[in-house]
């Protein structure tokens, strides 16, 4: 990720339409900016959201909210939890998200 024209951005996230994504089971909510090559989200999971595809992109996530599960294609699993972040390099290892009961809200920078 490059951040070279973005200049100064204010984001009321209240104001950002909110995207409905379906998982294999349970739903995750989108609200996106873009600026340039640089993607900025906040993503909420519903409870019980399981990831419907394997992700290849690099992230920077912080866990706002809630407890997220990350399993990557190697077997490991990683558990997000409010307050933590995660950062990952495009193309290095493929991940997916699942909650548990209490879902989760992060924002991602991508």
């Amino acid at each position: 990720m490059k951040i070279e024209t973005l200049g100064f951005a204010l984001t009321d996230w209240g104001t950002v339409a909110r995207e409905e994504h379906k998982g294999v089971t349970g739903t995750s909510f989108w609200r996106t900016r873009q600026f340039g090559e640089v993607r900025v989200r906040i993503v909420e999971y519903s409870p019980g959201y399981s990831a419907d595809h394997w992700c290849k992109k690099g992230h920077i996530i912080h866990c706002l909210e809630g407890r997220v599960e990350s399993e990557l294609d190697d077997g490991r699993r990683l558990v997000l939890t409010a307050g933590m972040s995660y950062l990952l390099a495009d193309d290095s290892e493929a991940h997916r998200f699942a909650t548990g009961d209490a879902g989760a809200r992060l924002f991602v920078v991508d």
